[in-house]
């Protein structure tokens, strides 16, 4: 199993300030991939991809040492300045950096862009041309009304593969599926894009859900995309708001349980294994599986 989004954080060396308030509490805390093993233990986990948290520049050499150091992390989805007149460079310098050959993604939160466009501005243009002529995926990390603007840019971007996370975090909660099911089908339709079924739990109501909350939501994308362009992904630690980590891998096993046995795993490692191009990167085996 390849867990295709998790992150990690120690606030001593950089204070996440998006965990703010009482309800976020119980994650304001330090996460190393030591405690991702201890929570993940006896669970099939092979490998995972490692996602960026903070928009600065040194936290994704940082995560890039961490795969570089530890038989955990197979693949780093980063962040560098998009907009920056050297972006390739940028990008060459990471790949050149220590644990450079396990950069396989960039992310910027669009989620938190006043702009719903701001994919489409020229410089962020430049900025996913660069990314795809660096060999790189494009994670989207969007709210569903930024959706319309990710198919455009996907659709002007056809050399670039955009990887929707948290499947763009549906209304789960406030059971709103449309518009989000026809912006996520819109999408979809565009054969450069995937999906993540990750983050789902924290998009539902944290105390009271139940996976019959997640089912419409996780069938529409398997509808959508199908499991060969779907993968999971944990969302830990954030996932501990509202679910263990083995509570999460479990529902969506149960979401997926109709699938065939080829397309489960699809979803469980054959997706991400292609889309990050992580053959090359995997670890031996791994001791959360004891």
């Amino acid at each position: 199993m390849i867990d295709a989004h998790h992150h990690v954080w120690d606030l001593a060396v950089r204070d996440q300030d998006w965990i703010t308030g009482p309800r976020l509490a119980p994650i304001r805390r330090d996460f190393s991939l030591t405690d991702l093993a201890a929570d993940a233990r006896g669970t099939e986990l092979r490998a995972t991809v490692l996602v960026q948290t903070i928009a600065v520049p040194e936290e994704t050499p940082e995560f890039l040492a961490l795969a570089a150091g530890g038989d955990l992390v197979a693949g780093v989805v980063g962040w560098t300045d998009l907009t920056a007149p050297d972006v390739s460079d940028r990008l060459a310098a990471l790949r050149e950096a220590s644990g450079g050959r396990h950069l396989v993604g960039i992310r910027h939160q669009v989620q938190a862009e006043p702009d719903p466009e701001w994919l489409l501005r020229p410089d962020v243009a430049r900025g996913l041309a660069a990314v795809a002529a660096a060999g790189l995926v494009y994670d989207l990390v969007v709210v569903p009304h930024q959706l319309p603007a990710c198919a455009k840019a996907a659709a002007a971007h056809p050399e670039l593969t955009f990887v929707l996370d948290h499947l763009g975090k549906p209304g789960i909660a406030a059971r709103e599926p449309r518009p989000w099911a026809a912006e996520l089908r819109a999408l979809a339709a565009l054969p450069n894009t995937t999906a993540k079924l990750s983050g789902l739990v924290t998009e539902a109501d944290w105390e009271g859900w139940t996976s019959a909350d997640l089912r419409p939501y996780t069938e529409e994308a398997l509808e959508a995309f199908g499991p060969d362009r779907l993968m999971f992904g944990s969302d830990w630690p954030v996932c501990r708001l509202a679910a263990s980590y083995e509570t999460v891998l479990e529902t969506a096993r149960e979401l997926t349980r109709h699938l065939s046995p080829t397309e489960r795993a699809a979803v469980f490692s054959g997706t991400a294994l292609r889309t990050y191009g992580l053959e090359d990167l995997l670890p031996g085996p791994c001791s959360v599986t004891g």
